[in-house]
């Protein structure tokens, strides 16, 4: 999004859509478009209200260290606000842990974020944050998480429920099912979407948020399409339901370690 001008405003209005049904959370990163998409996101918001927003941005890594500000500066300046509620470390660089989040904890105490996450984290990328000083300050981690793609729940996911650290789910939907798991085509997902009047997208999509520590963040460009991942919020799926689109696309099974065995 953000690149094209030609439907920079269908664009807007998609974001505008999802705002109007009742949407929160924006989510957004500096590398995006090289920082396009955040000028557009800066753009639709204009004449809402920012205290009922929640904006999520992240930085590259190697912008993290001493020009971390810097950057920050510019995606609140394309954003055309003075502060995010959640900056995230895009994914982990070659810097030393302790010094990307005492640069994050640095922006917070400054005020120019309400709270700091990470995003790609891999279980043990995790543990070793959680062991730094402040690593317990983290706020969430964004990770590949959809009905086609659970690698998180073999471990991960758990780790974050336990330790209380929610997951934000990028391309909750599989990138409008172009990762290759055929979601939208499998005959237990349009069964519980024709039980609930609802189309694949809405299914795979409440299934996302289906656990209480998980948000999701699907993309699109289509004010309809918009609304209708918003009114993703109020399916219900039961635990018969649940059961059914396991059996089509299995959780990862974790091996037993071999004293246990």
């Amino acid at each position: 999004m953000g690149d094209d001008p030609a439907i920079e405003k269908q664009e807007i209005n998609a974001i505008r859509a999802g705002l109007n049904a009742g949407a929160k959370v924006i989510d957004t990163a500096e590398m995006y478009g090289s920082g396009a998409v955040e000028t557009l996101v800066g753009k639709a918001i204009q004449g809402y209200d920012r205290d009922h927003l929640y904006l999520i941005s992240k930085v590259l890594p190697n912008n993290i260290a001493k020009t971390i500000e810097d950057h920050l500066d510019d995606s609140l300046k394309r954003l055309g606000t003075d502060y995010v509620d959640l900056y995230l470390y895009h994914w982990r660089g070659g810097a030393p842990l302790i010094e990307t989040v005492t640069e994050l904890e640095r922006m917070q105490i400054k005020g120019k974020i309400k709270a700091w996450g990470v995003s790609n984290f891999d279980i043990d990328d995790m543990t070793e944050l959680w062991d730094l000083p402040i690593g317990n300050k983290v706020a969430a981690n964004e990770d590949l998480y959809n009905l086609g793609s659970r690698g998180i729940e073999y471990s991960l996911l758990g780790w974050q429920t336990d330790h209380n650290v929610p997951m934000i789910a990028y391309s909750p939907v599989g990138n409008a099912d172009s990762l290759g798991a055929n979601m939208t085509g499998n005959a237990n997902v349009l069964k519980v979407a024709a039980a609930h009047n609802a189309t694949a997208y809405q299914i795979i999509l409440a299934w996302a948020i289906h656990r209480p520590q998980v948000l999701a963040i699907p993309k699109t460009a289509q004010p309809e399409h918009m609304t209708d991942n918003v009114a993703a919020m109020d399916i219900t799926l039961s635990k018969a339901e649940l059961a059914l689109l396991d059996v089509a696309f299995p959780a990862p099974t974790r091996k037993l370690p071999l004293d246990i065995l």
